[in-house]
Order: structure tokens, then C-alpha cells, then sequence
């Protein structure tokens, strides 16, 4: 007795900890994925990056001390200063994935021509001048592992580093330049010397102070005057032998609220694919969560005048003329009309192979406008709009457009049959399709800004929906002429009902 009872202890412990650790599974919102062709052109944009950055950079000085023996000198201080890297060549860089570790970065036979000033000291002389320092057979090797600190930003460290330069070529400029140059070879040694224990310490500054710029980018970061966006890390790269993964977050919350939504996310895969530099997973999860947010915040609320509705209505033989007759003539009324639609319920988002859909559940109310009075409510009637979700990658711009596929009032069956039920269904469907929808696609093909991080634009992009969630594929460009976002995350305006909604009319 006592065994069994030993052994559903155990048994209990154990399921129990194998749920609280699925329960505390967490997935991503979104995925980005960089192959080894985004590794490849990074050679390609980060030679153009670092070239700007060594030349604005300042190097510390060489100082040192050698005895020249052939001038019978004791000693000769030396001291190498304002070092400027005035161009360079590493014409064998490679980048490569090491599967659960990091980023390897090799180079060789590099070469750098360098100018400096230069002041020496001796018991029989001291002097001052320019110089140029030739150096070749640069080598260099390194692993950048990355992972998150607990705040979600990512972090870099360099493993393995090994930096050697093994040639160095002195040519002094100035009066007594023969005279320096006569002495100059000698001191090449110690010079490589002196360089070749800096250059790893120097790289690794480099990379912390990248740390510090790391650590300050806001990850939940303000997308509009309704939501925020959480795009943390909630994990370590994911790396493997053709590419890495960055898993985000990737949920949207109300500007007053941090709660995470009702609802999870769940686990989707990108296809493999290498064709692209880059790929982006947007699952429906963080589609679900700015529909959740945006409702909250009361973002999809709309009051339009029948002239605002007017002024977009697609004219054809059921503009907006013949609907408002058509009310005008069941309630014989001749006031100035409101349309007011509010979503019941966060719009349903549902994303299978090939197709986007949006179903929004609310109501509407037409009223009239009385001169001095009130609105009045003619009618108010519940519906859900099934809505087709087109998308298009324009620049560095995810364009979206809605388009009706069907409405229908929220009515029982019994009730359905009633012509005045169905008349009025045909009106309101006319008013959403022709007034509500194009003003909505007015704004939307303003389009969501894509992330655009450093110079970095999006090129030859395609997107694909699949089931649960939304696949972008692109290539990269690395272009100084382009302005830099206003933020690091390149967010901004990605809202999908426009903030000048809310609370008033649309202008």
C-alpha cells in the first residue's frame, strides 16, 4: 500500500511539472530569419560601414622605445599620434553560421594605408613630423555569439579573436625624412608588435560600445495614439548551419494597458527557403492582438456624415443618392443624416494559404442631425462585415486594402424574410461598401512602415500568406542616401484604423 502511494506521488509531481513547463512555453509573435546570402552581402555593406567608422574613428596612439645600435644610439622614444586610417582592402572576408554559437568572421590578406604624426626623443636628438604606414597579410578571426539580456535587447560577444598584421612599412615625411628613414625598418618590429596586442582589445571596445547602442533601443516602443508594440527578444538567436532566427514577441497592447491579450500565441515554422536575404514571419497571433488592442482602445468607432460618405462614395447606380433616398422615403424624413459604426467584438482575424480575412462584428446607427437639437436614432441594427484583406509590399511600405465579400444583419432567421429587414440590409451594405470601405482603404494606402534599421532597405520584397501566418521575403540594400527613421524599430504609423477617427468624423 505504502509503494502505490509512493508511486502517485511521484507520478502527480511528475505531470506536474510537465505542465508548468508547457505552461510556460512561450512562442513568438513574429520571426525573422537571415539566410547566408544576407551574411554575404553583409561583407559587401559592412565594408562600406566600417570604412566610414575607422575614418571618423580615433585609434590610440603607438608608443615605444628601441635602441639603435647602428647609430650608436641607447635609445630612441618614439610616440605615434593622430593615427588616421586613410583607406584599406579586405579582399578575403567571409561570414559563415557555426550551428548553436554565433557568427564567424574570417578575413586575410588584408592591407591598410595609414597616416600619422609622429615625435621621437633621444639623448642626441628629438623631432617631429608626418608619416605614412603601409601595413599588409592582415588577419583576422573571431565568433560574435549573440543572446538577450532580460530585457529582450539583444547582446554581442567575441569569441575566439585573433588578429595579426604581419607586415609594416614605415616612409617618414619632412626635412630629415632620409635621415628617419634610414632608422625606419628597425622600428617596424616593434610596431607590429606593439599593434598586434591592441587590435583584439581594440575589436572588443568595438563591439561593447555596440552593446551600449543595443541596450538603449526601446523595444516597447509607441506605434500610434491607440497601441504599443512589444518586439522583444523572448529568446536566444536561434542559429543553425544555413541561418538564424530572431524570435520576437510581437504583440500589440493598448497605450494604457501591458495585459497581454486573452488569447496566445502558437507555434508556426517558416518554410525553408534560401532564395531571399531576409524573412519575416507575421503570425495571426500578433495580427489578433492589434485587433484586441485597437478595440479596446476604441479605435474602430466611426461617425461619418452622409456628406463625408458622399464625398468618397463610389458613384454608380447605388450611390449614395439613391440609399439615402431610399431611407428618406421609409421614414420620410429629410434631416441631415450621421452614420455611427462601432465593433461589438475585436475583428476576427483568420489567415489561411492564400487568403486574409477580416470579420468585424458591430453595429450601426443612423441618425439625424435636427438644426438645434440633439441626434435622433432612426435605427440601429447589429451586423458583421466579412471583409478580404489584399496586401502588397510598395518600397518600404507593407499596403493594405480592404474589399466586402459579404454583410449580413445579425437578425434570427424568422426575422429575415421581412422586406423592410432586407431592405435596410442592402442599404447599410451599400453605405459600408461604397462610403465606410473606401474611406477606410484611403488611409490604409498610406501603408505600414517596414523596418528600416541603419540605412537598410527592403528590395525584390514578395509576401505570402500561409496558414496562421504571414510570410515576407526579401532581399537587402545598403544605402547611405537614404534617410534614417525617426526610430530605431522603424514602426512608426502601422495602425489599421486611422488615429483621426476616434471620437469625431473623419475629415
Amino acid at each position: 500500500m505504502h509503494t502505490k502511494e509512493v508511486g502517485a506521488l511521484w507520478g502527480c509531481f511528475f505531470l506536474w511539472n510537465l505542465y508548468i513547463s508547457s505552461a510556460q512555453t512561450v512562442y513568438p509573435g513574429i520571426k525573422a530569419r537571415a539566410t547566408q546570402r544576407a551574411l554575404d552581402y553583409g561583407i559587401q555593406a559592412g565594408m562600406e560601414m566600417i570604412e566610414k567608422m575607422v575614418k571618423e574613428k580615433d585609434i590610440p596612439d603607438l608608443k615605444g622605445s628601441e635602441s639603435l645600435e647602428f647609430l650608436k644610439v641607447d635609445y630612441v622614444n618614439y610616440n605615434f599620434s593622430n593615427i588616421k586610417i586613410n583607406a584599406f582592402s579586405f579582399p578575403n572576408t567571409s561570414l559563415a553560421f557555426v550551428p548553436g554559437v554565433g557568427i564567424k568572421a574570417l578575413t586575410n590578406h588584408g592591407t591598410a594605408n595609414i597616416s600619422t604624426n609622429w615625435e621621437v626623443k633621444s639623448p642626441l636628438f628629438q623631432d617631429t613630423g608626418g608619416a605614412d604606414l603601409f601595413l599588409s597579410g592582415v588577419y583576422f578571426t573571431g565568433i560574435v555569439v549573440l543572446a538577450r539580456n532580460d530585457f529582450g535587447h539583444p547582446i554581442l560577444t567575441l569569441q575566439d579573436c585573433y588578429a595579426q598584421v604581419n607586415h609594416a612599412h614605415v616612409s617618414f615625411s619632412g626635412e630629415l625624412s632620409v635621415l628617419y628613414n634610414s632608422f625606419a625598418e628597425p622600428m617596424e618590429k616593434p610596431i607590429l608588435k606593439n599593434l598586434n596586442e591592441m587590435l583584439c582589445p581594440i575589436i572588443m571596445n568595438e563591439v561593447e560600445a555596440l552593446n551600449v547602442n543595443l541596450s538603449t533601443i526601446e523595444v516597447l516602443t509607441k506605434i500610434d495614439n491607440y497601441t504599443l508594440l512589444d518586439y522583444s527578444l523572448i529568446s536566444s538567436p536561434e542559429i543553425t548551419e544555413n541561418h538564424i532566427d530572431l524570435n520576437l514577441k510581437g504583440v500589440v497592447y493598448p497605450l494604457e494597458d501591458l495585459t497581454d491579450p486573452p488569447f496566445s500565441p502558437v507555434p508556426f515554422v517558416l518554410p525553408e527557403r534560401s532564395d531571399s536575404m531576409l524573412y519575416v514571419g507575421i503570425s495571426e497571433f500578433f495580427f489578433k492582438s492589434a485587433s484586441f488592442a485597437y478595440f479596446t482602445a476604441g479605435a474602430f468607432n466611426v461617425t461619418l456624415s452622409t456628406k463625408e460618405i458622399s464625398n468618397h462614395l463610389v458613384q454608380n447606380s447605388q450611390g449614395v443618392g439613391n440609399v439615402l433616398s431610399r431611407i428618406a422615403e421609409i421614414y420620410i424624413l429629410s434631416q441631415p443624416f450621421l452614420v455611427r459604426v462601432m465593433a461589438t467584438e475585436p475583428p476576427v482575424i483568420r489567415l489561411l494559404p492564400g487568403n486574409f480575412t477580416l470579420d468585424i462584428p458591430a453595429s450601426i446607427m443612423i441618425l439625424t442631425q435636427p438644426k438645434n437639437s440633439s441626434a435622433e436614432a432612426i435605427v440601429s441594427m447589429d451586423f458583421v462585415a466579412s471583409t478580404s484583406v489584399g496586401l502588397v509590399i510598395l518600397g518600404q511600405r507593407l499596403v493594405c486594402s480592404l474589399s466586402l465579400n459579404r454583410f449580413r444583419l445579425s437578425l434570427p432567421e424568422s426575422n429575415r424574410s421581412n422586406i423592410e429587414v432586407l431592405r435596410f440590409e442592402n442599404i447599410l451594405s451599400s453605405i459600408l461598401h461604397f462610403g465606410i470601405l473606401p474611406l477606410a482603404n484611403a488611409k490604409l494606402q498610406q501603408g505600414f512602415p517596414l523596418p528600416n534599421p541603419h540605412k537598410i532597405s527592403f528590395v525584390n520584397s514578395d509576401i505570402e500568406v500561409f496558414e496562421g501566418f504571414l510570410l515576407i521575403s526579401t532581399d537587402l540594400r545598403y544605402d547611405t542616401s537614404l534617410k534614417q527613421q525617426p526610430s530605431s524599430h522603424g514602426w512608426e504609423g502601422l495602425n489599421f484604423i486611422s488615429g483621426q477617427w476616434k471620437g469625431k468624423p473623419a475629415a
